[in-house]
């Protein structure tokens, strides 16, 4: 058990966790690499293109420098202190109760809605393959499954996984290619492209630097779901290692991924010829040939959808058995299956995936853009406290536990404060943005809630000392 920590008492390097051991370290690879590939590239990248056209590579490069910067704090802490809350913890060894408790409960908050939205997702896509199922059913049948998954033993997880994501960066790699390709003209039908496309239609940047900004705020989000192999680290052999390994493969291959997507589908296609809500993946295999090519995505997008589905359940259970470890949850989550499963933990943060069967019957088209709105930008306070931990963690790692220092942030704490004015310029510009303007508002109104509450169970703690 990991009582709750005042921000002063010294590090512990990490104790031994009462969950299983069962993730190996090419579950923990392939978790950084395909937990943050999801529908937020295939699918809602053609709004970023359609914002900045061409300079969505740079809006990529900024967005992706960032959540690599995070990574790598975040990869630093967790790799010193590995533990089931990850930067939850961290926060609270920090910042001191309050921080871990609004870390991890706004994580946790997030999660389970994320988790919902997409098990809806899915349902759709699955309903206009079958009809006959309502989409009600097909929500339903995709908690069960995921949660017995998640009920049992810890390497099921792993491999659920681990597939997911093969399968998905197998397609990101497989459409690398087929457009490099086609760019040189080697596909049948097809002639070199040059550079028509990123200097025509208004240049590389159609709508000057100001495209650039929006494009960032339109793709910033995509690459939320990397903390989630953090938390996993805690439930491997040698979690230290596997954290550090699995950082350090990740983040340079997932910028990889999305920066050279852009690159090849802005290259290919006009940009102005790429709909917003539309998938640029199957305008592009369309362009080289490919039957089908929607059908495909599709399959690729709804795997991707139970892929997060499957690993924001973990996460989010892991979080609250972690918030139930240091007295901010309720103590029944912390009963451990013999197996070493939270299985109080996993039913508590798969309650509201059921109760989306319900919404999807009463309100299919308003409820989650309200929950979506409320958790809209909460990825950006999580960031923000995870940047503020390693801000004042670092200096105590180097001077109590040295050795416990195996992933050095890079230029600290330069790069760390330079990530922080980037969220603060991200929040200024959804702030002045009318869309992104109401998420912000919620999500700033949820955490606001979820600090009242902290604040007021650190007084009653306070009083009763």
């Amino acid at each position: 058990m990991h009582d709750a920590q005042s921000a002063d008492a010294p590090l512990a390097a990490g104790e031994k966790e009462p969950l299983a051991a069962g993730l190996k370290q090419r579950h923990l690879t392939m978790l950084g690499l395909g937990g943050v590939i999801g529908a937020g590239l295939f699918v809602g990248s053609g709004a970023g293109i359609a914002v900045a056209g061409p300079g969505i590579i740079v809006s990529y490069l900024i967005a992706g420098a960032l959540a690599m910067l995070v990574m790598r704090m975040l990869g630093e802490l967790s790799s010193a202190m590995p533990a089931s809350g990850a930067f939850s913890v961290h926060a609270e060894r920090a910042l001191g109760r309050w921080a871990g408790f609004t870390v991890g409960w706004l994580y946790w908050f997030l999660l389970v809605v994320v988790l919902a939205v997409e098990a809806t997702g899915a349902a759709q896509i699955a309903h206009g393959w079958a009809p006959s199922v309502p989409q009600w059913g097909w929500v339903l049948i995709f908690m069960l499954v995921f949660t017995t998954a998640n009920l049992a033993a810890v390497k099921n997880f792993g491999e659920f996984e681990f597939w997911f994501a093969a399968l998905k960066v197998g397609a990101i790699v497989l459409f690398l290619g087929l457009s490099l390709l086609a760019i040189f003209g080697v596909l049948p039908d097809t002639d070199a492209v040059g550079m028509s496309n990123l200097t025509g239609q208004g240049g590389f940047l159609p709508h000057g630097w100001s495209g650039v900004v929006s494009g960032v705020l339109a793709v910033v989000f995509a690459f939320g779901g990397l903390e989630v192999v953090t938390i996993a680290a805690a439930e491997s052999d040698d979690p230290a290692r596997a954290v550090g390994r699995a950082v350090r493969s990740a983040v340079w291959r997932i910028l990889f991924f999305y920066v050279g997507s852009m690159l090849v589908i802005v290259t290919l296609l006009p940009w102005s010829s790429i709909q917003p809500g539309q998938s640029p993946y199957v305008a592009v295999l369309d362009h080289v040939g490919v039957p089908g090519a929607g059908q495909i995505m599709n399959i690729v997008v709804f795997v991707a959808l139970l892929s997060a589905l499957n690993a924001n359940l973990y996460g989010s259970s892991r979080m609250v058995f972690s918030l139930a470890e240091r007295g901010e949850a309720p103590r029944a989550l912390l009963k451990v299956s013999g197996g070493g499963v939270p299985r109080r933990a996993v039913l508590a943060s798969v309650a509201f995936g059921f109760a989306s069967v319900i919404l999807n019957l009463k309100w299919p088209d308003s409820i989650f853009h309200y929950l979506l709105n409320a958790v809209g930008a909460v990825l950006l306070f999580v960031w923000g406290l995870i940047a503020a931990s390693q801000l004042r963690l670092r200096p105590r790692i180097e001077r109590e536990m040295p050795e416990r220092l195996t992933l050095r942030m890079w230029c600290f704490p330069y790069l760390t404060w330079a990530a922080l004015a980037g969220m603060a310029g991200v929040i200024v510009l959804m702030l002045t943005d009318a869309e992104a303007r109401p998420q912000l508002l919620w999500s700033a109104a949820a955490t606001a809630a979820v600090l009242v509450v902290a604040g007021l169970r650190e007084f009653r703690l306070r009083r009763a000392q």
